[in-house]
């Protein structure tokens, strides 16, 4: 990782040793007793992406957290047809009596049912597509600042889902061991994830939360103006996948070196037939520039509710910039620029997460001794 501007960083980002991973606070495990079969999984379920990791292995799958399925009469009674790649590249193409859901909407869960057939069935594949005897034991990420009842749902859907036990680690704190920020030290140490329905921040000390902050506005929000910017200039309407190629094709948060254009085709609103139009970056900058400023804010809100000490060493060191959306052209240096601190790319920002729950599954059984059992039951 680099500076912007081609600078080195003051500190080096290693992987964290055991310690580092032992004392990570915030961390809750629901489920009924151990079993001697059943690997240890762990997933990273996003507005966006479902990321499977199995211990000994790190990171295995990376899908999208879609389902199709066909409607019944009864709610109960939908038939799945696809998950994931597949079932995403059949949205806004269905037939009648058809549909595709995002189960996970703004990084909670929107349909409880879905969520479970959708980690059910990654779970199965994690095993090879065999259930294994005695089930799984998972480690699952959820969003810093969702209500209990929030958290709850994630850990029922996962237990619903085929797990026997299942550990709560918050994304932040995941996402930092994951790009081997020093947590365990007494310094500041901030990260910020920027994924799909979410954007979070989270100033570490002593491996622990000293402050934390999260928005509902992500990358989705993105599309969605985008989409609004079609509809509005052009009368042309899109849908998000094809909103979202638009924006990974020339989207950036800073003006580019030099003028592109992106072709995008939809459906004329004044006559309902097909019709391209070419884009040019300025427009979609443009688009994209209210939703990066309530993002950005969100981290100066945090900036200036961390404690002077923690703020000296991250306006020294700075932060690191992870999550799907930190692929956004310029964003880093875009945040530098705003917030005067130096900000730097996770390697692999789209696995952040997903690789800080695979180091904690490699450490599993020991780090589970200073994990406290809060609900048992046969599921």
């Amino acid at each position: 990782m680099s500076l912007p501007g081609g600078s080195s960083p003051k500190f080096s980002i290693r992987a964290p040793a055991a310690a580092d991973i032992l004392k990570v606070g915030e961390v809750v495990v629901f489920g009924p007793f151990s079993g001697l079969f059943g690997k240890d999984i762990g997933v990273d379920l996003g507005t966006t992406n479902i990321v499977i990791c199995v211990k000994g292995k790190g990171v295995t799958m990376n899908e999208p957290s879609v389902i199709a399925f066909r409607k019944a009469s009864r709610r109960s009674n939908k038939e799945i047809i696809a998950y994931g790649i597949e079932a995403k590249a059949m949205a806004g193409k269905t037939p009648i009596g058809v549909e595709t859901v995002q189960p996970v909407q703004s990084g909670v869960i929107g349909d409880f049912e879905m969520t479970g057939a959708l980690i059910r069935h990654f779970l199965s594949l994690a095993n090879n597509g065999i259930r294994p005897m005695g089930h799984p034991r998972v480690i699952i990420s959820t969003p810093v600042d969702i209500t209990e009842v929030e958290r709850k749902a994630f850990i029922d859907a996962t237990l619903d889902g085929g797990a026997r036990e299942v550990y709560v680690v918050e994304e932040p704190v995941a996402a930092a061991i994951g790009v081997g920020l020093p947590i365990d030290e007494p310094r500041g140490n901030m990260i910020v994830d920027v994924g799909g329905g979410t954007s979070e921040v989270a100033v570490l000390s002593l491996s622990g939360v000293v402050v934390s902050n999260s928005l509902r506005v992500a990358g989705d929000e993105m599309d969605a103006a985008l989409i609004n910017m079609m509809r509005q200039n052009y009368t042309l309407s899109i849908g998000s996948a094809t909103a979202g190629e638009l924006k990974n094709a020339i989207g950036s948060a800073l003006p580019m070196n030099s003028e592109k254009e992106f072709e995008v085709r939809g459906r004329n609103l004044k006559d309902g037939l097909p019709k391209g139009i070419r884009i040019s970056n300025t427009e979609v900058r443009e688009a994209l520039n209210p939703v990066l400023t309530r993002i950005i804010e969100m981290v100066r809100e945090t900036l200036e509710r961390t404690p002077p000490e923690l703020a000296r060493d991250i306006a020294d060191q700075g932060l690191v910039l992870s999550g799907g959306a930190a692929l956004l052209e310029g964003l880093g240096k875009r945040i530098s620029q705003d917030l005067k601190v130096p900000v730097l790319t996770a390697e692999r920002p789209l696995l952040a997460v997903a690789d800080g729950i695979a180091k904690l599954l490699d450490r599993f059984d020991y780090m589970k001794k200073i994990l406290v059992s809060v609900g048992h039951g046969v599921r």
